[in-house]
């Protein structure tokens, strides 16, 4: 039987598709399958940033590109760098402050430092935090607008939410400080719509928060209510936890003027303060205040945490960030980890690297 269906190939085929009949050749039923690509976004971020002030005497440097001399290639390789600028860029003449009145401060530095910043790479601003209004609110809107002309993001208005993107992702950032002319960490009803707002409507949800006590004495991070100098500054556990459990992804504190600890939280990490990063003359940098920092981190497109480095900086006494090869700012938040948040799945490794702990 098998002799009688014996198949001779037609002597012209040349290829297999020519010795099916038309209606046998195969087509395929689906386009063939290709894993999606995953985006990440890389941000790093620094603390309270002062480039001198000219009130109510002239503290300005010389040269003010040079503050960031040492330290910006550092600020390099991110699809955003952060930070707190702790100051306003106007020439508006009146503040509402006595600065002679003790320990109370007024910062400004002319609008032409806006390009300063700028120039160092940074590409989003607080405006929230508790120098935002030294020169009133007309020296708020005109650092907000000076920051913006520059073509950075300034992020801390009152009910507002900055909405940018990066490698394809939707990112919210929003500006909270103990305050209420920002959006303020007493209310966390309020804080809770904007995050929950912000989530339905970005990819990844980044938060800066200005609250907390001051100086040595307020190292250590606690979940209750900080006080200083009879302020209530909040309780930037709770509040970073509640906004987390609402829908967003990162936390970048600062306001202490000191490294605090780092906790990895649902998967999104806390970093309680990032400390001064330029204080030219302005800022203390004794002990640990001058201790410094560059948090680099990676988030996926979901928001979890992924990796990062604690990028180590010392402080000049006149408050000039330069690299410190000995890493003191990690050694000190390994200590400050082992002993606030010892129970948090996050390893920082003898050089800085920020990496999640399995599961058990």
């Amino acid at each position: 039987m098998l002799g009688t269906l014996a198949w001779t190939p037609p002597l012209a085929a040349q290829t297999f598709s020519d010795l099916l009949p038309e209606w046998e050749i195969p087509e395929p039923s689906h386009p063939p399958f290709i894993a999606p690509e995953l985006s990440t976004v890389t941000i790093k971020a620094v603390g309270d940033t002062i480039l001198g002030t000219n009130y109510p005497s002239n503290h300005l440097p010389p040269q003010p590109d040079a503050l960031f001399q040492r330290v910006q290639s550092l600020l390099t390789d991110a699809d955003f760098v952060f930070a707190n600028f702790e100051s306003t860029l106007t020439n508006y003449p009146h503040t509402p402050k006595r600065p002679s009145a003790g320990r109370v401060y007024a910062f400004r530095s002319p609008p032409e430092h806006s390009a300063v910043l700028k120039r160092a790479g940074f590409t989003i601003l607080s405006v929230a935090n508790n120098h935002s209004h030294d020169f009133s609110v007309q020296g708020y809107q005109d650092t907000i607008r000076h920051i913006q002309n520059q073509g950075m993001l300034a992020v801390g208005e009152k009910n507002k939410i900055v909405y940018t993107e990066a490698n394809g992702l939707t990112v919210a950032w929003i500006g909270f400080s103990y305050l209420g002319h920002h959006n303020s960490i007493h209310d966390l009803a309020q804080a809770r719509k904007l995050a929950q707002q912000a989530s339905q409507n970005a990819d990844l949800v980044i938060i800066s928060v200005h609250a907390g006590a001051e100086g040595m004495n307020a190292i250590h991070t606690r979940n209750q209510t900080e006080m200083f100098l009879g302020e209530n500054r909040g309780n930037m556990v709770q509040f970073s936890r509640t906004m987390i459990d609402h829908g967003a992804d990162l936390i970048l504190g600062h306001g202490p003027h000191v490294p605090r600890a780092i906790e990895l939280y649902r998967g999104r990490l806390i970093a309680y303060s990032l400390g001064n990063f330029v204080g030219y003359r302005t800022l203390n940098t004794q002990g640990a205040n001058g201790y410094s920092l560059i948090l680099a981190v990676e988030l996926e497109a979901d928001g979890q945490f992924l990796e990062g480095q604690i990028i180590p900086l010392r402080l000049t006494p006149e408050g000039i960030p330069y690299p410190d090869p000995e890493g003191r700012t990690i050694q000190l938040i390994r200590r400050l980890n082992a002993s606030d948040f010892p129970q948090t799945p996050l390893e920082i490794t003898p050089e800085g690297a920020l990496i999640v702990l399995p599961k058990d």
